[in-house]
Protein backbone atom coordinates (compact mmCIF):
# COMPACT_ATOMS: atom_id res chain seq x y z
CA UNK A 1 0.00 0.00 0.00
CA UNK A 2 1.60 2.96 -0.77
CA UNK A 3 2.33 6.10 1.45
CA UNK A 4 0.34 9.13 1.32
CA UNK A 5 2.05 12.03 0.06
CA UNK A 6 1.89 14.42 2.92
CA UNK A 7 2.44 13.87 6.70
CA UNK A 8 1.97 15.57 9.84
CA UNK A 9 4.98 16.80 11.68
CA UNK A 10 6.50 18.88 14.42
CA UNK A 11 8.87 21.50 12.81
CA UNK A 12 11.10 24.13 14.31
CA UNK A 13 10.62 27.68 13.14
CA UNK A 14 12.91 29.23 16.13
CA UNK A 15 12.91 29.95 19.68
CA UNK A 16 9.88 28.97 21.53
CA UNK A 17 7.91 28.16 18.03
CA UNK A 18 7.42 24.97 16.76
CA UNK A 19 3.82 24.21 14.58
CA UNK A 20 2.53 20.97 13.82
CA UNK A 21 2.37 21.15 9.99
CA UNK A 22 1.84 19.05 6.41
CA UNK A 23 4.92 18.02 5.42
CA UNK A 24 5.94 15.67 2.42
CA UNK A 25 6.29 11.91 3.76
CA UNK A 26 9.84 11.06 3.47
CA UNK A 27 11.18 8.59 0.48
CA UNK A 28 13.97 5.89 0.15
CA UNK A 29 16.87 7.43 -0.73
CA UNK A 30 19.59 4.75 -0.76
CA UNK A 31 19.37 1.10 -0.73
CA UNK A 32 20.05 1.03 3.54
CA UNK A 33 17.17 3.33 3.90
CA UNK A 34 13.80 2.26 5.73
CA UNK A 35 10.88 4.97 5.86
CA UNK A 36 9.40 3.66 9.25
CA UNK A 37 5.84 4.35 10.58
CA UNK A 38 6.15 6.23 14.05
CA UNK A 39 4.13 4.65 17.00
CA UNK A 40 5.65 6.92 19.72
CA UNK A 41 8.33 9.76 20.11
CA UNK A 42 9.39 11.61 22.99
CA UNK A 43 10.24 15.58 23.91
CA UNK A 44 13.76 15.17 25.30
CA UNK A 45 15.36 17.57 27.36
CA UNK A 46 18.15 18.43 24.98
CA UNK A 47 15.59 19.36 22.44
CA UNK A 48 14.90 22.36 24.78
CA UNK A 49 18.77 23.95 23.86
CA UNK A 50 17.28 24.80 20.95
CA UNK A 51 13.50 25.66 22.02
CA UNK A 52 15.25 28.12 24.41
CA UNK A 53 17.24 29.62 21.69
CA UNK A 54 20.69 28.32 23.67
CA UNK A 55 21.78 26.63 20.63
CA UNK A 56 21.56 28.68 16.80
CA UNK A 57 20.66 26.07 14.34
CA UNK A 58 18.95 26.45 11.08
CA UNK A 59 14.52 26.43 11.56
CA UNK A 60 12.47 24.04 9.43
CA UNK A 61 14.07 20.92 10.45
CA UNK A 62 11.57 18.41 11.78
CA UNK A 63 12.25 17.55 15.31
CA UNK A 64 12.76 14.78 17.56
CA UNK A 65 15.37 12.19 18.14
CA UNK A 66 13.17 9.66 20.09
CA UNK A 67 10.97 7.20 18.58
CA UNK A 68 9.96 4.01 17.57
CA UNK A 69 7.58 2.22 14.88
CA UNK A 70 6.91 -0.05 11.81
CA UNK A 71 8.41 -0.35 9.16
CA UNK A 72 6.76 0.71 6.17
CA UNK A 73 9.07 0.69 3.38
CA UNK A 74 12.53 -0.57 2.90
CA UNK A 75 15.74 -0.21 0.83
CA UNK A 76 17.24 -3.61 -1.23
CA UNK A 77 19.54 -3.83 0.98
CA UNK A 78 17.90 -4.01 4.13
CA UNK A 79 17.79 -7.86 4.69
CA UNK A 80 17.47 -8.43 8.59
CA UNK A 81 14.54 -6.40 8.74
CA UNK A 82 10.77 -7.10 7.26
CA UNK A 83 8.29 -4.21 6.21
CA UNK A 84 5.70 -4.59 9.79
CA UNK A 85 8.74 -4.96 12.10
CA UNK A 86 8.11 -3.28 14.89
CA UNK A 87 11.71 -1.45 16.11
CA UNK A 88 13.18 0.95 18.38
CA UNK A 89 15.56 3.60 16.86
CA UNK A 90 18.62 5.13 18.64
CA UNK A 91 18.84 8.54 18.42
CA UNK A 92 22.25 7.91 15.91
CA UNK A 93 22.11 6.59 12.86
CA UNK A 94 25.60 4.38 13.01
CA UNK A 95 27.35 2.09 9.99
CA UNK A 96 29.21 -0.32 12.84
CA UNK A 97 31.99 -0.40 10.23
CA UNK A 98 34.11 2.35 10.91
CA UNK A 99 36.92 2.94 13.34
CA UNK A 100 34.73 4.09 15.77
CA UNK A 101 32.04 2.18 15.85
CA UNK A 102 34.18 -1.31 15.86
CA UNK A 103 35.45 -0.18 18.93
CA UNK A 104 32.26 0.42 20.43
CA UNK A 105 32.24 4.67 20.03
CA UNK A 106 29.34 4.48 17.81
CA UNK A 107 28.51 7.83 19.07
CA UNK A 108 31.36 9.18 17.14
CA UNK A 109 30.41 6.99 13.71
CA UNK A 110 32.17 8.91 10.69
CA UNK A 111 29.14 8.08 8.76
CA UNK A 112 26.34 8.54 11.35
CA UNK A 113 23.32 10.87 11.27
CA UNK A 114 22.02 12.28 14.73
CA UNK A 115 17.87 12.84 13.87
CA UNK A 116 15.81 16.30 15.03
CA UNK A 117 18.62 18.05 16.72
CA UNK A 118 20.39 21.84 15.63
CA UNK A 119 23.89 20.15 15.21
CA UNK A 120 25.40 21.81 12.37
CA UNK A 121 26.71 19.13 10.48
CA UNK A 122 25.50 14.99 9.78
CA UNK A 123 21.63 16.11 10.71
CA UNK A 124 18.80 14.79 9.51
CA UNK A 125 14.68 15.71 10.02
CA UNK A 126 13.42 13.97 12.94
CA UNK A 127 10.61 11.27 14.51
CA UNK A 128 8.47 13.80 16.14
CA UNK A 129 6.26 13.09 12.72
CA UNK A 130 3.96 10.31 10.79
CA UNK A 131 6.63 8.71 9.16
CA UNK A 132 10.41 9.39 9.09
CA UNK A 133 13.31 8.25 7.04
CA UNK A 134 15.64 5.82 9.23
CA UNK A 135 19.28 5.76 6.90
CA UNK A 136 21.68 2.94 7.80
CA UNK A 137 19.27 0.84 8.86
CA UNK A 138 20.55 -2.45 9.05
CA UNK A 139 22.90 -1.30 11.61
CA UNK A 140 20.76 1.18 13.42
CA UNK A 141 17.41 -0.40 14.48
CA UNK A 142 17.07 -2.61 16.86
CA UNK A 143 14.27 -5.41 16.81
CA UNK A 144 11.33 -4.49 19.34
CA UNK A 145 12.12 -6.46 22.71
CA UNK A 146 9.17 -8.10 23.78
CA UNK A 147 6.85 -6.85 26.68
CA UNK A 148 7.69 -3.51 26.84
CA UNK A 149 5.24 -1.17 25.77
CA UNK A 150 5.86 1.46 23.08
CA UNK A 151 5.30 4.76 25.36
CA UNK A 152 8.06 3.18 27.41
CA UNK A 153 10.15 1.90 25.12
CA UNK A 154 10.61 5.20 23.46
CA UNK A 155 13.46 5.86 26.69
CA UNK A 156 15.36 3.22 25.16
CA UNK A 157 16.04 5.42 21.81
CA UNK A 158 18.10 7.85 23.96
CA UNK A 159 17.72 8.92 27.63
CA UNK A 160 17.82 5.10 29.71
CA UNK A 161 21.22 4.22 27.13
CA UNK A 162 22.29 7.68 28.09
CA UNK A 163 21.80 7.17 32.12
CA UNK A 164 23.07 3.57 32.12
CA UNK A 165 26.35 4.64 30.15
CA UNK A 166 27.09 7.90 32.72
CA UNK A 167 26.71 5.17 35.02
CA UNK A 168 28.51 2.55 33.68
CA UNK A 169 31.59 4.38 32.55
CA UNK A 170 32.81 4.29 35.60
CA UNK A 171 31.16 1.39 37.89
CA UNK A 172 30.41 -1.66 35.74
CA UNK A 173 32.58 -4.32 37.08
CA UNK A 174 33.51 -2.75 40.51
CA UNK A 175 35.20 -5.46 42.93
CA UNK A 176 32.88 -6.46 45.60
CA UNK A 177 34.42 -4.01 48.15
CA UNK A 178 34.27 -0.96 46.07
CA UNK A 179 30.83 -1.71 45.03
CA UNK A 180 30.47 -1.52 48.56
CA UNK A 181 32.17 1.11 49.47
CA UNK A 182 31.79 3.65 47.03
CA UNK A 183 30.14 6.41 47.12
CA UNK A 184 28.57 7.97 44.10
CA UNK A 185 26.56 11.51 43.47
CA UNK A 186 24.21 12.23 40.09
CA UNK A 187 24.07 16.25 39.90
CA UNK A 188 21.15 16.83 38.11
CA UNK A 189 17.87 14.78 38.17
CA UNK A 190 15.66 15.09 35.27
CA UNK A 191 14.46 12.00 33.51
CA UNK A 192 18.30 11.24 32.31
CA UNK A 193 19.76 11.75 35.91
CA UNK A 194 16.53 9.54 37.12
CA UNK A 195 17.69 6.77 34.67
CA UNK A 196 21.48 7.44 35.63
CA UNK A 197 20.09 6.63 39.33
CA UNK A 198 18.21 3.62 38.48
CA UNK A 199 21.51 2.29 36.69
CA UNK A 200 23.97 3.12 39.42
CA UNK A 201 21.61 1.25 42.15
CA UNK A 202 22.50 -2.09 39.94
CA UNK A 203 25.95 -1.39 40.46
CA UNK A 204 27.00 0.38 43.76
CA UNK A 205 24.89 0.37 46.82
CA UNK A 206 25.39 4.52 47.67
CA UNK A 207 23.71 7.26 45.29
CA UNK A 208 23.21 10.68 46.44
CA UNK A 209 21.13 12.80 43.98
CA UNK A 210 21.27 16.61 44.08
CA UNK A 211 19.24 19.02 42.49
CA UNK A 212 17.10 21.88 43.15
CA UNK A 213 13.75 20.75 42.06
CA UNK A 214 11.62 19.13 45.36
CA UNK A 215 9.70 16.78 43.04
CA UNK A 216 12.72 15.80 41.58
CA UNK A 217 14.70 14.57 44.77
CA UNK A 218 11.66 12.95 45.80
CA UNK A 219 12.06 10.85 42.82
CA UNK A 220 15.30 9.94 43.48
CA UNK A 221 14.16 8.99 46.73
CA UNK A 222 11.60 6.81 45.26
CA UNK A 223 14.26 5.18 43.34
CA UNK A 224 16.73 4.45 45.89
CA UNK A 225 18.77 7.22 46.19
CA UNK A 226 19.91 9.91 49.10
CA UNK A 227 18.89 12.92 48.35
CA UNK A 228 20.73 16.36 48.69
CA UNK A 229 19.36 19.72 48.13
CA UNK A 230 20.96 22.15 45.80
CA UNK A 231 20.62 24.91 48.27
CA UNK A 232 21.90 22.70 51.55
CA UNK A 233 25.74 22.60 50.36
CA UNK A 234 26.11 19.85 49.02
CA UNK A 235 30.13 19.69 48.68
CA UNK A 236 30.17 19.90 52.48
CA UNK A 237 27.34 16.62 52.52
CA UNK A 238 29.42 14.50 50.31
CA UNK A 239 32.61 15.23 52.66
CA UNK A 240 30.98 14.46 55.66
CA UNK A 241 29.45 11.17 54.17
CA UNK A 242 32.99 10.07 53.51
CA UNK A 243 35.07 10.93 56.33
CA UNK A 244 36.00 14.29 54.48
CA UNK A 245 37.05 12.78 51.26
CA UNK A 246 34.90 13.30 48.70
CA UNK A 247 32.38 11.07 46.57
CA UNK A 248 34.58 8.55 44.12
CA UNK A 249 32.35 9.05 41.03
CA UNK A 250 30.52 12.12 40.28
CA UNK A 251 27.96 11.88 37.57
CA UNK A 252 27.43 15.67 35.81
CA UNK A 253 23.74 15.76 34.05
CA UNK A 254 23.01 19.31 33.53
CA UNK A 255 25.32 21.03 31.14
CA UNK A 256 26.13 23.58 33.08
CA UNK A 257 29.49 25.22 33.72
CA UNK A 258 28.65 25.81 37.68
CA UNK A 259 27.24 22.25 38.05
CA UNK A 260 30.50 20.89 36.26
CA UNK A 261 32.55 23.11 38.89
CA UNK A 262 30.69 21.85 41.72
CA UNK A 263 31.05 17.97 40.65
CA UNK A 264 34.76 18.90 40.61
CA UNK A 265 35.43 19.93 44.17
CA UNK A 266 32.77 16.97 45.37
CA UNK A 267 34.86 14.41 43.89
CA UNK A 268 37.84 12.70 45.64
CA UNK A 269 41.45 12.93 45.15
CA UNK A 270 41.54 10.27 42.15
CA UNK A 271 38.34 10.21 41.69
CA UNK A 272 36.20 10.65 38.58
CA UNK A 273 33.63 12.76 36.99
CA UNK A 274 31.28 11.55 34.21
CA UNK A 275 29.85 15.05 32.52
CA UNK A 276 27.45 13.73 30.01
CA UNK A 277 25.31 17.50 29.87
CA UNK A 278 25.14 19.02 26.82
CA UNK A 279 27.57 21.96 27.24
CA UNK A 280 27.41 25.43 25.56
CA UNK A 281 29.72 26.81 27.41
CA UNK A 282 33.24 27.16 28.51
CA UNK A 283 33.95 25.34 31.87
CA UNK A 284 37.00 27.18 34.32
CA UNK A 285 39.25 24.53 34.36
CA UNK A 286 42.48 25.19 36.46
CA UNK A 287 45.10 22.71 34.91
CA UNK A 288 47.44 23.03 38.42
CA UNK A 289 44.36 21.90 41.02
CA UNK A 290 43.46 19.44 38.08
CA UNK A 291 46.66 17.77 38.45
CA UNK A 292 47.02 18.18 41.87
CA UNK A 293 43.86 15.88 42.16
CA UNK A 294 44.58 13.11 40.50
CA UNK A 295 40.89 13.74 38.91
CA UNK A 296 40.15 11.58 35.68
CA UNK A 297 37.13 13.26 33.74
CA UNK A 298 35.32 12.11 30.55
CA UNK A 299 32.82 13.73 28.59
CA UNK A 300 30.48 13.06 25.55
CA UNK A 301 27.36 11.72 24.11
CA UNK A 302 26.60 8.04 24.61
CA UNK A 303 27.28 5.41 22.03
CA UNK A 304 23.63 4.00 22.77
CA UNK A 305 24.34 1.50 19.29
CA UNK A 306 26.83 -0.15 21.09
CA UNK A 307 25.80 -0.32 24.43
CA UNK A 308 22.00 -1.04 23.53
CA UNK A 309 21.91 -4.84 24.82
CA UNK A 310 23.74 -4.32 27.95
CA UNK A 311 21.37 -1.17 28.59
CA UNK A 312 18.32 -3.12 27.76
CA UNK A 313 19.35 -6.04 29.48
CA UNK A 314 19.07 -3.55 32.77
CA UNK A 315 16.37 -1.22 31.55
CA UNK A 316 13.85 -4.63 31.20
CA UNK A 317 14.48 -5.23 35.32
CA UNK A 318 13.73 -1.57 36.38
CA UNK A 319 11.62 0.09 33.63
CA UNK A 320 8.64 -0.59 35.53
CA UNK A 321 10.33 1.57 38.43
CA UNK A 322 10.42 4.43 35.67
CA UNK A 323 6.86 4.27 34.29
CA UNK A 324 6.30 7.51 35.86
CA UNK A 325 7.96 9.57 33.45
CA UNK A 326 6.24 8.70 30.99
CA UNK A 327 2.67 9.04 32.12
CA UNK A 328 2.29 12.78 30.38
CA UNK A 329 1.43 11.03 26.88
CA UNK A 330 -0.94 13.56 24.44
CA UNK A 331 -1.19 13.08 20.28
CA UNK A 332 1.21 14.82 18.24
CA UNK A 333 -1.03 17.54 17.17
CA UNK A 334 -0.77 19.24 20.64
CA UNK A 335 3.16 19.29 20.37
CA UNK A 336 3.37 23.04 20.32
CA UNK A 337 1.78 23.17 24.00
CA UNK A 338 3.49 20.02 24.98
CA UNK A 339 6.82 21.77 24.17
CA UNK A 340 5.07 25.11 26.28
CA UNK A 341 4.23 22.73 29.42
CA UNK A 342 7.74 20.82 29.10
CA UNK A 343 9.62 24.16 28.96
CA UNK A 344 8.09 25.13 32.71
CA UNK A 345 8.83 22.00 33.88
CA UNK A 346 5.42 20.75 34.03
CA UNK A 347 5.96 16.86 33.12
CA UNK A 348 9.31 14.84 34.00
CA UNK A 349 8.75 13.94 30.12
CA UNK A 350 6.03 13.90 27.41
CA UNK A 351 5.46 10.87 24.94
CA UNK A 352 3.28 11.94 21.35
CA UNK A 353 0.78 9.06 20.36
CA UNK A 354 1.08 8.87 16.51
CA UNK A 355 -2.39 8.41 14.53
CA UNK A 356 -4.38 9.96 16.45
Amino acid sequence: MPLPETMRAVVFHGPYNVAVEDRPTPKLQTPKDVILKVSASALCGSDLHFYRGHLQCPRGFICGHEFVGTIAEKGEEVSNFEIGDAVVVPFYATCQECYYCVRGQASRCSQGFLFGNSAPANTIDGGQAEFVRVPLAPTTLVHKPSGVPDHMLVLMADIFPTGYFAASRFLANLAERDRREYTVAVVGCGPVGLCTIVSALTMVDKVYAIDSVPERLAEAERLGATSIPLSSDPVSKLREATDGRGADVVIEVVGHADAFMMCFEMVRPWGTIHSIGVHSEMLPLNGQRCYGKNVTMAFGRCPVRSIFDEALAVFQKVYPKLEFLCGYRVPLEEAPQAYRDFEARKAHKIVFRHGE
